[in-house]
């Protein structure tokens, strides 16, 4: 080495401790950060929605809606409040929850309680109940069936089975204040008795009428009822159009302003 060369020392780095630690913390932060997220957002929720909303919310996820037939007997099964949580089986009546405008319950929820509370212990009913939601409110299905049919046929002569029918109508509606509509429906057999002038049309208008009656005399106020009207074959319930389904009474209960 000649004189006046510099002289370059390299000692090399020692680094203490135990380096690296991995991105673990990473994702807990990440859990972390998203579970805070969620609280916040259920906070504002909770502050946000109303008692009755939250009802609501708690019952359409609820197991205890009742979807089985049970007794719909008694006084008070549709008590006309608004009430917005289905009762469980063992202690209130299945229909405790529709009340006046029909905005207090789910649609399934509702359909399945008053299926329940029109059918109760009468299992026989069963075959002859068909209960839906549509844009004017909850429709309530009664038809006729080959070996046991609602009125004699091609007259309006009730049967047996349609005075049950209608007085467990008449029960689960007594006590809300909702208006209703009666509705006539055949099939679509040509009236053929003879009658000069005489159809389906006037068939099924006879038969919504003689309904109409029946649901009165059991203890519907008249006052309740709007509208009974005939429609003939013009609006069936199954596609086949000589299915006796298709002969049958609907009783709409109207939504508020309906």
């Amino acid at each position: 080495m000649s004189a006046g060369q510099t002289i370059i020392i390299k000692r090399p780095k020692i680094v203490k401790g135990g380096g690296h630690h991995g991105g673990a913390w990473k994702v807990a932060y990440a859990d972390f950060v998203t579970a805070m997220m969620a609280f916040f957002l259920l906070m504002w929720l909770l502050n946000a929605t109303s008692e009755e909303q939250r009802k609501g919310l708690a019952d359409y996820f609820s197991p205890s809606i009742p979807i089985a037939a049970v007794s719909g007997g008694g006084a008070g099964a549709l008590d006309g409040e608004e009430v917005t949580r289905a009762p469980a089986l063992s202690t209130a009546s299945p229909t405790e929850g529709i009340n006046d405008n029909l905005a207090g319950m789910p649609d399934d929820a509702m359909v399945a309680a008053m299926q329940a509370a029109l059918i109760g212990e009468e299992t026989e009913l069963s075959d002859h109940i068909s209960v839906r939601m549509s844009p004017e409110g909850l429709v309530i299905e009664l038809t006729d069936r080959d070996s046991r049919p609602l009125f004699a046929s091609g007259r309006a002569d009730p049967s047996p089975i349609l005075m049950k029918l209608t007085a467990a109508v008449a029960q689960a509606l007594e006590e809300v204040s909702n208006t209703i509509k009666i509705d006539g429906h055949t099939d679509s057999r040509r009236y053929g008795n003879g009658l000069q002038g005489y159809s389906n049309w006037e068939l099924s208008s006879d038969r919504a009428n003689a309904a109409r009656r029946m649901i009165t005399q059991a203890g519907l106020p008249e006052t309740r009822i709007t509208e009974v009207s005939g429609r003939a074959a013009t609006m069936p319930f199954v596609d086949d159009p000589l299915d006796a389904r298709n002969r049958r009474i609907s009783i709409t209960l109207l939504r508020s302003g309906g």
